[in-house]
């Protein structure tokens, strides 16, 4: 894949990412299942990888998560809570 088609496929992937996490986070309707976000995330993270010069601050790799619910409270927890990060791959 040469660089303008990277670019194009970057662009895309951000715009569907944006709209999913919108989706999940925002709205409580995801439309698609966590492994094909996870999926489509990891595309978009290794062709950033492939492609340094194309990452922006704006991309889904480099902000975390999006919005929470309005219904949400917040916990104090006495351990903190990780990230799973990637449930796909044992290491």
């Amino acid at each position: 894949m040469n660089r303008t088609q990277a670019q194009s496929r970057i662009e895309r992937l951000r715009a569907e990412l944006n709209r999913h996490n919108r989706l999940y986070y925002v709205e409580a309707r995801p439309e698609i299942s966590d492994q094909e976000y996870d999926r489509l995330y990891q595309e978009l993270q290794d062709l950033e990888a492939q492609h340094p010069e194309l990452v922006t601050p704006d991309s889904p790799t480099q902000r975390v998560g999006g919005e929470p619910l309005k219904e949400f409270r917040s916990v104090a927890h006495l351990q903190p809570m990780m990230s799973l990060d990637n449930t796909y791959n044992f290491e």
